[in-house]
């Protein structure tokens, strides 16, 4: 049967009316496929024709699928393959499908961490005509794993700890740029490995909303509703098993709640001090940028009595050490990864090269440190990890030996120890496996290393 696509190529940005612009309108006439689909995709990849849209997601023949960690959802979610790449496909209402996708694009462009959103697949149908609920298409964030990914038999309260933080840290982000999420849960984030700590994204954004600036109220109610959430998550974990017994689920979900506001007070707080303390200046922003961000602009008023000075940085945005770790190398990673490898180029450039310009001194270091230990990776356990993380844990590993035989151990000696005693015991996490029959993740918990 003949197969109308209508395809509208997602405009990159807004009007200076603050209107869309008119969308191009492309015709694709699809063998196989039944029906007119209304495609509107920030990418335009034509390989989104060659997917089942007339068959219902939940019963997508196998050889689309991608055998990936799915994490709970109220909706229908599965993993496919498009292209080289592996997609997300959700099925929900239109309206909140196209919801989310313009959502997801404008923080993208905030430069928020969360899911890249492919596609809003509408106007699907049976061949027998039954309509199908729309779909929404991102891109799988490669190496991040569902909170319940992170574990098989036992979820150790630090670990815990480490994604309530995380967690805490993307609500600042969003909070900051204006976002009210709505529904802030373990489950709606995807996580990955930031050297000792993790990385969160945003994953559904379906109920979010951007706004100038959010008040204390909007933001103490998301915080509630992560509080709540959490506790009920952790809750379901400790029926099932999967966490120590000395975890209290309710005390545990308070904790993203002092994390939040902690950093959420060091970012935003006025200092004020005398007039002679102007170095206090310079220790804002530096205690700002150790935090991981950026200070757009510093407020400073001098008091009624001429004595004093109040200061109020604008931050702008995280990921202060990943732009310079960019700046300096070319290589995009997590934020505590980058402040890691600057630290190791910091002291590759004392010991070796002390009157060596920065730029040179950390070109030198991935030509010498960084690509050598990556390319002594064996092909087989390039899925385990990124390399950056690949790289952060094995100068740790390298601090570990050597303290533990009292002196400086060859990095030829590290990588090959490390490899065979810690990597080849780690799960890919580039592309973890379902087990075939049942399509249940394999959850194979990971052996936490001596080094964490």
């Amino acid at each position: 049967m003949r197969h109308d696509a209508n395809w509208h190529d997602e405009p990159t940005d807004y009007n200076q009316h603050g209107k869309l612009p008119r969308e191009r309108v492309v015709e694709d006439h699809g063998a196989g496929l039944s029906g007119s689909l209304n495609i509107t995709s920030s990418t335009a990849d034509p390989a989104l024709l060659d997917l089942p849209w007339q068959i219902r997601l939940e019963d997508w023949p196998s050889r689309y699928l991608a055998a990936l960690p799915r994490g709970i959802s109220r909706h229908v979610v599965r993993f496919a393959r498009l292209g080289g790449a592996v997609i997300a496909v959700k099925e929900t209402g239109e309206h909140v499908a196209r919801h989310e996708y313009h959502m997801l694009r404008k923080l993208r462009r905030l430069d928020v961490p969360c899911v890249e959103p492919v596609a809003v697949i509408a106007a699907r149908s049976t061949p027998s005509g039954e309509e199908l609920d729309c779909a929404l298409v991102t891109r799988h964030l490669k190496y991040s794993l569902p909170y319940r990914a992170l574990f098989s038999q036992k979820l150790r309260r630090d670990t815990l700890t480490r994604l309530i933080d995380a967690q805490a840290l993307l609500l600042v982000r969003l909070h900051l740029v204006g976002f009210y999420w709505g529904d802030v849960s373990l489950s709606n984030t995807l996580f990955r490995r930031d050297a000792e700590a993790f990385a969160a994204y945003l994953v559904d954004a379906e109920t979010g909303e951007l706004y100038p600036e959010l008040s204390n109220g909007q933001r103490e109610y998301d915080l509630e509703i992560a509080r709540v959430n959490i506790a009920g998550e952790l809750m379901d974990l400790m029926e099932a098993g999967l966490i120590e017994d000395t975890v209290d689920p309710l005390a545990t979900s308070e904790q993203i709640m002092d994390s939040y506001r902690g950093l959420w007070a060091e970012l935003t707080r006025k200092d004020e001090f005398d007039t002679g303390e102007r170095w206090r200046v310079d220790e804002r922003i530096r205690r700002l940028n150790e935090l991981g961000f950026d200070v757009d602009e510093i407020g400073l008023r001098t008091t009624s009595d001429g004595r004093h000075l109040e200061i109020q940085p604008k931050v702008v945005d995280a990921g202060h050490h990943q732009r310079r770790l960019m700046r300096l190398t070319g290589l995009d990673v997590e934020e505590r990864q980058a402040r890691r490898l600057l630290n190791d180029i910091d002291a590759f450039r004392a010991a070796r090269h002390p009157d060596m310009d920065e730029e040179l001194a950390a070109a030198l270091w991935v030509q010498d440190v960084f690509t050598p230990i990556t390319r002594s990776i064996p092909k087989e356990l390039h899925g385990k990890l990124e390399p950056a993380q690949i790289v952060h844990e094995v100068l740790e590993h390298r601090w570990y030996i050597s303290e533990r035989r009292g002196s400086n151990v060859p990095m030829k000696e590290t990588v090959a120890s490390y490899v065979q005693d810690i990597l080849r015991h780690r799960r890919d996490e580039a592309a973890i496996m379902l087990n075939p029959p049942t399509g249940v993740l394999e959850a194979v918990d990971q052996p936490e290393s001596r080094e964490r």
